[in-house]
């Protein structure tokens, strides 16, 4: 099984609060929903063919609780996004969470590692992480993405939680596709290649 992340980020990294003022506020955060005024119709289509090719969805616990608190109470089978949600496998990478309200929900507690290894050797299709940022960096920390797919939002939040830390590891991508929306949403998909190559600058002469 293919895991892909996927990942609305502002220009300056930020992926905090984008969908509402009280999304999460974390951290002092007062900037939310920065997104939504830039989410046009071609942006929306793409994130529902993603949501449609989805076999199963990793969350981490926070974001887990933010999806479950507003798409499991969807029940509309034309919504591209609550209709894969609600009837298709979810884990949760959590340590804390025992008691998921969500139908059709596994918490992975123990080994986290091997399990999600396991998830993605004995099945096919295509296990989605949606938000979730810690958990992306822990997954990318431990080589099990196998695909990015960015969404980019021209903006300049300024505040607020990154998808990338200060330090971390550093990965090599292939861009696998580009394009961009009528209302300026980059989108693009790539892939770890492993670690980048380094060179030394040089003066000729």
């Amino acid at each position: 099984m293919k895991l892909t992340t996927v990942t609305n980020v502002s220009v300056d990294g930020v992926m905090q609060g984008l969908g509402g003022s009280e999304e999460d506020t974390s951290g002092g955060f007062e900037r939310g929903g920065w997104a939504l005024p830039l989410f046009d119709d071609e942006a929306g289509a793409f994130l529902g063919q993603v949501f449609q090719r989805a076999d199963a969805f990793l969350f981490g616990r926070r974001t887990y609780q933010i999806f479950a608190g507003y798409w499991r109470l969807i029940e509309d089978p034309d919504n591209p996004i609550a209709s894969a949600l609600n009837a298709r496998p979810k884990y949760v990478a959590s340590t804390t969470l025992t008691d998921p309200e969500w139908v059709g929900t596994t918490v992975l507690s123990r080994d986290v590692a091997a399990q999600i290894r396991e998830l993605k050797a004995t099945s096919e299709g295509e296990l989605q992480v949606h938000g979730s940022g810690e958990l992306i960096r822990w997954l990318l920390t431990h080589r099990l993405v196998d695909e990015l797919v960015l969404l980019t939002y021209p903006v300049v939040v300024g505040q607020g939680t990154r998808l990338f830390p200060d330090t971390g590891p550093d990965i090599a991508l292939d861009l696998v596709e580009s394009r961009a929306t009528s209302g300026g949403v980059t989108i693009q998909v790539y892939r770890p290649t492993g670690r980048p190559e380094y060179a030394t600058a040089t003066t000729d002469g």
